[in-house]
């Protein structure tokens, strides 16, 4: 089978990766891939946001089946376009997807199936937020409605700060949204939950546990993602089966009430407190870089899980993970998620041991002419491993980086510092 792999990320790494194993697959093409899907399927060079020539690629690769990695052209239309066009697509149609391009639809389908959330209210103007602001406790939640890359959402800790990122995104901080969403701040821990769906049946397919801070214990600005481990350690059967109930199932049967169905991955971000599970977000894909982690522990051919869910067969299918945990440790650029160099050539990756239980995804790589690595992105390589503990396994991870050559590079040394230090 000809698939095609749509993103550049360590995510769309990962799933090549993971898809290279399938013995169905005949061809694999990643557009536009980066330097490291560039060793194992064929990359293609192209802005997948034109799907009239992402189209003409299809027809001429005699692609049957693309994935879609990244949230932007599945809340675009990309899987609508294509299925106009006969094509299998993997990944929610535009209005399903919705449940990640909008909070305020987001919210609004928890308020009308009673899914437990953070208290919200929704502004479109300054005089609201100078309303509404009284109503919560500080500190207060403040989140762009729209896509914001993972660095729409901010914890202020007085009035001022509120107005101040209030009125950055209502004057277009982020392109894609200009009304906001303030909520309480949740306490608790925070994990990630994902299902493989048809719009009918679903099975769960991982938890992990994401750390977005910049910084080491969590500290300054939100990124897309610094580092993950899997599975989490906070979700037991009690409060999966509590998941389940009280947030998987009424969001998919308010999908299917409101007449789109939702089909492919969905990840629930949770804050759990006491055993009790409320829902932060949704997105509509796999998490970057919790991805990593489960393509390494799932034993399961992905290629067959995908077809399930189109040949709606999901539901005579079960997962199968290795038993022991992992954990994958992002490489920055340095200045990252804010201003940072690019085009910095990363030495010895080649000398780095890759197999089964060790892996460094690439997220941000290009090659220049004389096949040099070169940084290309804020995020730029994931540290993968799977280890007998989480101690063992992040060690490994960091040994992996620190044996990288790299002018500009930056990680943290302590994902899962919870559960490990």
């Amino acid at each position: 089978m000809n698939i095609g792999i749509i993103g550049s990320g360590g995510r769309e790494h990962a799933i090549c990766f993971k898809l290279k194993q399938s013995k169905q697959v005949k061809n694999l093409y990643c557009i536009p891939g980066n330097a490291g899907t560039s060793e194992i399927c064929e990359n293609i060079n192209i802005e997948f946001k034109d799907f009239k020539k992402l189209h003409e690629i299809v027809l001429n690769k005699q692609i049957e089946l693309l994935i879609i990695g990244p949230e932007v052209p599945l809340v675009n239309g990309i899987t609508d376009f294509f299925e106009k066009k006969k094509i299998k697509v993997f990944g929610p149609s535009k209005k399903a997807s919705q449940l990640e391009g909008s909070k305020a639809f987001m919210k609004k389908i928890c308020k009308d199936f009673n899914i437990p959330t953070a208290k919200y209210r929704e502004i479109s103007n300054i005089n609201e937020a100078t309303k509404y602001i009284e109503e919560f406790n500080f500190p207060i939640v403040v989140k762009s409605d729209g896509l914001a890359s993972g660095k729409g959402v901010t914890i202020c800790k007085t009035k001022e700060e509120t107005i101040k990122d209030i009125k950055d995104i209502l004057n277009g901080k982020f392109k894609t949204s200009k009304k906001v969403i303030i909520e309480e701040f949740l306490q608790g821990d925070e994990a990630s939950y994902f299902i493989i769906t048809d719009g009918k049946n679903y099975i769960p397919i991982g938890t992990a546990q994401d750390h977005k801070r910049i910084g080491e214990n969590d500290t300054g600005p939100n990124t897309g993602g610094m580092g993950a481990y899997s599975p989490s350690f906070i979700i037991n059967s009690e409060v999966e089966e509590k998941i389940k109930k009280k947030i998987i199932e009424p969001t998919l049967k308010a999908m299917k009430t409101n007449g789109h169905p939702y089909k492919g991955i969905l990840y629930a971000g949770l804050m759990i407190e006491k055993s009790e599970p409320k829902l932060i977000e949704y997105n509509i894909r796999f998490g970057d870089p919790e991805c990593q982690i489960l393509m390494m522990r799932l034993k399961n051919d992905l290629l067959e899980l995908i077809l399930s869910t189109l040949n709606n067969t999901l539901s005579n299918k079960k997962i199968s993970w290795i038993k022991n945990p992992g954990i994958t440790v992002v490489a920055a650029s340095k200045g990252y998620p804010g201003k940072f160099e690019k085009f910095k050539e990363i030495k010895h990756i080649n000398l780095v041991e890759q197999n089964n239980n060790q892996q460094l995804f690439h997220a941000g790589t290009i090659k220049d002419k004389d096949n040099k690595i070169l940084s290309n992105g804020g995020r730029v390589l994931n540290a993968t491993v799977v280890a007998e503990t989480l101690k063992e396994a992040r060690n490994k991870a960091i040994k992996i980086l620190d044996s990288l050559e790299w002018d500009n590079k930056y990680f943290r040394k302590d994902i899962g510092y919870k559960v490990i230090d």
